[in-house]
């Protein structure tokens, strides 16, 4: 059978092998299982009728006239003090969920760090603190609640004052926080409340280090609420790090399961596919995924040009041997190789557990592999995301093939080069800030002498310090893959809860 003109049209039964056999995918069961406990005796729904004062006042003063459903679940957790893990897409009224009950849960006239929330991005915190700060003007005690903005990229100053005054909610990104403790600027020995909004998306910001070295300011006496697109492997660990027994809530289809695979598709040109899905990469920044192809043609190509822009690309194609394949997905796993390309047939019997992500280059001819290709074959505890690029002439076929298996594929713009630099210099100036970090005081003196050069080459050649910030920018990638590594080495030991299983409230 050959690769080079269609998929066939036939299934096949061994599909791929999203586990790694018998030990791993009990790891990932009992993983789930942890999880899943925690969905058991919910509580009742809360109502407009039975808010809280407060909260039913900034609520009203954010203009919303009811409930969303994520906030209907998970305020009565929040205000009974329960740790919970939500798995809730952007846009679903997740903000509104974790504020609205601080209303009613932090104290005004203690001038002391309540509550703490940690975003992605410089963006997100700045929406979720105007929000915060619409809110509070609804009722005279709220409104002398202070927050205080604290982010990357920007001067220390201003946040050293908002933190040393006092505010109740310190709203950023989890770096620079930990620079301002670091330099003793914050104490949050009196925190009550952590919120990790878009933990998924802070982890794939390369933040998963900086959140590790927080946990050595954290109280262990604290609420501590996750919210989270999708809970992969990495979500779950920060999970067992930070919270104890906690909660399950998910809303992402309407069911108490994490067992989920979020599908989105991308309308391009034909020609402009592998730029595309650069672009793509650098938005979603997977640690490391699979790329499927139609053509056996294609896997050379695609292979080929990954690598000449810089990414550590490999090949699995029908003319490999299942030995062969088997050493090409283990470079993979040990972080030597970031993408695999491949066919449908080349791919079979693999095992590819550990990518958080699957890219589909071209959409599927025959519709049963869009579900092969993303793994989901009713098998426990897959999660992730799947990536479709459909041109004009296919966005047809794949809805059909989407309705056909219930697959909720959500359409979405194509990142704009504007979009894929914005993004990079978010996770450039983590990089960056971090290894700041960590230089001695005598580091710091030498690397001063040079601050006249970086000057002059911003104005009169940025292409030479493009080309520096570039070299970073890839090599992190690997580091990041290094640190997966030593995450999944130390799943495999006991954990140390964030505090005794009695909270006090």
């Amino acid at each position: 059978m050959s690769e080079n003109d269609e998929i066939p049209s036939s299934s096949y039964t061994k599909v791929i092998d999203l586990t790694r056999r018998a030990q791993r995918e009990q790891h990932s069961e009992r993983q789930i299982r942890e999880i899943r406990e925690g969905v058991a005796e919910r509580l009742p729904d809360v109502s407009l009728d039975n808010l809280p004062v407060k909260v039913r006042a900034a609520l009203g003063a954010a203009g919303w006239d009811t409930l969303m459903p994520v906030q209907e679940q998970v305020i009565p957790y929040i205000l009974e003090g329960a740790d919970l893990i939500v798995q809730s897409r952007t846009g679903s009224g997740k903000t509104g969920a974790f504020l609205l009950p601080l209303f009613e849960l932090l104290d005004p006239s203690r001038h002391v760090t309540q509550a703490l929330v940690m975003t992605p991005t410089r963006e997100l915190a700045k929406q979720i603190n105007e929000v915060f700060e619409h809110m509070k003007q609804a009722h005279h005690e709220t409104s002398a609640l202070e927050s205080v903005l604290v982010y990357g990229g920007v001067e220390y100053e201003p946040q050293t004052s908002g933190l040393q005054a006092g505010a109740q909610i310190v709203i950023g990104t989890p770096g620079r926080i930990l620079d301002h403790l670091s330099r003793g600027n914050a104490d949050l020995r009196q925190l009550e409340y952590v919120i990790f909004d878009e933990a998924d998306e802070m982890l794939s910001m390369g933040f998963y280090p900086d959140m590790q070295a927080l946990r050595q300011y954290l109280p262990a006496e604290r609420c501590t609420l996750m919210f989270s697109a999708t809970i992969p492997p990495r979500v779950r660990s920060l999970s067992r790090d930070f919270l104890t027994d906690p909660r399950f809530i998910s809303l992402s289809a309407g069911k108490e399961s994490i067992e989920t695979m979020e599908y989105r598709y991308y309308v391009t040109d034909p020609m402009e596919k592998d730029r595309v899905l650069v672009r793509l990469f650098e938005i979603e920044n997977p640690e490391s995924a699979i790329i499927f192809v139609n053509r056996k043609r294609d896997v050379e190509y695609l292979t080929t040009f990954l690598r000449n822009y810089g990414y550590s690309a490999d090949a699995i194609s029908g003319d490999l041997s299942q030995k062969a394949r088997e050493a090409a997905l283990a470079r993979t796993h040990s972080g030597e190789t970031r993408f695999l390309v491949a066919t449908d047939v080349a791919a079979r019997g693999i095992d590819i557990s550990d990518l958080s992500h699957v890219f589909m280059y071209d959409v599927p001819q025959d519709p049963e592999y869009l579900i092969h290709r993303s793994g989901r074959t009713a098998r426990a505890g897959k999660m992730g995301i799947a990536v479709v690029l459909a041109t004009v002439e296919d966005e047809t076929d794949l809805i059909r093939s989407a309705m056909r298996y219930g697959v909720p594929v959500e359409k979405r713009p194509l990142p704009t080069p504007e979009d894929v630099s914005a993004r990079i210099a978010e996770r450039l100036t983590v990089v960056l800030e971090n290894r700041l970090r960590g230089r001695t005081n005598m580091e710091r003196e030498r690397a001063r002498q040079f601050v006249p050069l970086v000057q002059e080459l911003a104005r009169e050649e940025p292409e030479l310090l493009a080309m520096l910030v570039n070299d970073i920018h890839m090599n992190k990638a690997q580091t990041a893959r290094e640190q997966v590594k030593e995450t999944k080495s130390a799943d495999k030991k006991p954990r140390n809860r964030a505090r005794p299983r009695g909270k006090k409230r």
